[in-house]
């Protein structure tokens, strides 16, 4: 795509990476890219980094590391103030950009952000997570021009998909990258051609509240199916849902309920009731049944019998 306009991504993570990758096969062309280094995103708990520049040197894209992953240091301000950009694209970006960056922008700045149902609900941190948590089956993601408040610019467009059993949060975000993608190779012309409407958000607004690792943490006591959610929601790249069996922490990666009949009275929620002969895999008993884990990480062998906290 041949243009006069300028147009920056501003990205750090492997969903955004996805993304731009598809679009510059597209020839969608960038003037520069903008992302933080290995050690920012260490320092700020960045889940799911990725670094750009091995894009940025095969498309010979010229990269500027943020002095702050806030954008609010000087620095940050006087590069996008003397690079004059027309439109900016996220490749993930967990922050809000100020609105003193957004003015220096001829068009604006694309925002994504997706609920299961439309903005303003949903507004906020982690929606795919909590979409997943809730057993949520449907999602919607919304595309807009971006404004200082979170998630409240205008809408120019929106595409559902499906949330169904087999998803998990990285799943998901495939769809995002591939939805988004589409949608942007189509709009982005669009929206530098200036001949594009938009449309305001209705309704009372909704926030999801900010995750941290210690939300992680299973409550055998829940249904089998709350627990089979929140380790779907928050697996790789999350630090995934955590127990603790014999002194020691559990991690669990993938699990999926096993039998809500074979059932028995005699255990109690979070007593393991089979481990393979491998130790890769076991069956826990949980309110309402009983799950599968799949794939986990422990630092002691378990045995049936054993109590999981």
């Amino acid at each position: 795509m041949n243009t006069t306009k300028k147009i920056v991504m501003a990205g750090c993570h492997e969903t955004g990476w996805d993304l731009v990758k598809i679009l510059l096969e597209h020839g969608i062309e960038f003037s520069y890219f903008v992302t933080i280094t290995e050690e920012k995103a260490t320092d700020q708990k960045v889940s799911g980094y990725k670094s750009f520049e091995d894009l940025a040197a095969i498309y010979h894209i010229p990269v500027y590391f943020a002095k702050k992953y806030s954008l609010k240091d000087d620095l940050d301000i006087a590069f996008f103030r003397d690079q004059q950009f027309d439109l900016l694209v996220q490749g993930g970006w967990q922050r809000l950009f100020p609105e003193i960056i957004l003015e220096t922008l001829s068009i604006g700045a694309i925002g994504v952000h997706g609920s299961m149902d439309f903005l303003p609900f949903g507004r906020g941190r982690s929606p795919i997570n909590w979409s997943l948590i809730e057993g949520r089956t449907r999602f919607i993601f919304q595309y807009f021009l971006m404004k200082p408040g979170v998630d409240d610019g205008e809408i120019f467009h929106y595409e559902m998909v499906d949330i169904n059993q087999w998803d998990d949060c990285t799943t998901v975000y495939l769809k995002n990258s591939l939805v988004t993608a589409q949608v942007l190779k189509k709009y982005i012309p669009v929206l530098l051609s200036g001949n594009f409407t938009t449309y305001p958000q209705i309704g009372p607004s909704h926030y999801y509240e900010k995750r941290t690792r210690e939300d992680g943490l299973i409550n055998w006591e829940q249904d089998v199916f709350e627990i089979y959610n929140l380790v779907r929601a928050i697996t790789k790249p999350y630090p995934g849902a955590y127990s603790e069996v014999n002194g020691e922490k559990m991690t669990i990666w993938k699990a999926q309920p096993f039998d809500t009949r074979t059932d028995t009275i005699q255990m109690k929620p979070g007593e393991i009731i089979w481990v393979a002969e491998d130790l890769k895999k076991f069956v826990v008993k949980c309110l309402g049944g009983s799950l599968l884990v799949n794939e986990f990480e422990c630092c002691t062998a378990i045995h049936a019998g054993d109590i999981i906290k």
